[in-house]
């Protein structure tokens, strides 16, 4: 009876998907971005909100973050103005938007490549950081994106902005990085 008391107990104390262990898949994740992700990603090192914290101090580290714009609502009456709600996130970070997605355009990968190629000098061991949200494959997509690409020093934030935020670092509003393609 106990350790069903306790069941329960953790069921209803830890938050949905806590006790969901995700594999890490051979390739880029092509659905339900926003969904629990693995603990692992090969060839990152993965990193929690202090690690992070630490790396950005460190100023060393280019953070990536990933977060999709957001799309413009269909049907929107004739002449509503569509403005886009501001990104805030980590102070500093490069945002490249929407090329944490499994399947990307041609443009959008020549994006995301000549992004990393400038912010990291064409230094491919230079330390990169990539995020988006809590539970969101796009910058698990954009970090193996990048292993790929041939980077050595790859870390991966999971909790991302939302986590940087909840503990009480620093946010501002970023634009995107320029050269973004148009809207697929």
């Amino acid at each position: 009876m106990r350790g069903r008391a306790l069941a329960v107990l953790l069921a209803v104390a830890l938050p949905t998907g806590a006790f969901a262990q995700v594999a890490e898949p051979d390739s880029y994740r092509m659905e339900e971005y926003r969904a629990p992700v693995p603990e692992t990603l090969q060839g990152a090192t993965v990193v929690g909100v202090d690690e992070a914290y630490d790396l950005w101090r460190d100023g060393e580290t280019v953070f990536v973050d990933v977060l999709p714009r957001p799309p413009k609502p269909e049907n929107l009456p004739e002449g509503t103005i569509w403005r886009e709600k501001p990104r805030l996130s980590i102070p500093g970070a490069a945002w490249l938007p929407n090329t944490g997605y499994g399947d990307i355009a041609p443009a959008t990968e020549a994006y995301f490549t000549d992004a990393l190629e400038t912010l990291t000098e064409g230094d491919r061991t230079h330390p990169v950081l990539f995020f988006c949200l809590p539970e969101c494959w796009m910058s698990w997509n954009a970090a193996k994106r990048a292993i790929e690409r041939g980077y050595s020093s790859v870390y991966w934030f999971p909790e991302g902005s939302d986590g940087w935020s909840s503990a009480g670092h620093p946010t501002e509003e970023i634009p995107a990085m320029p050269g973004e393609p148009a809207a697929e």
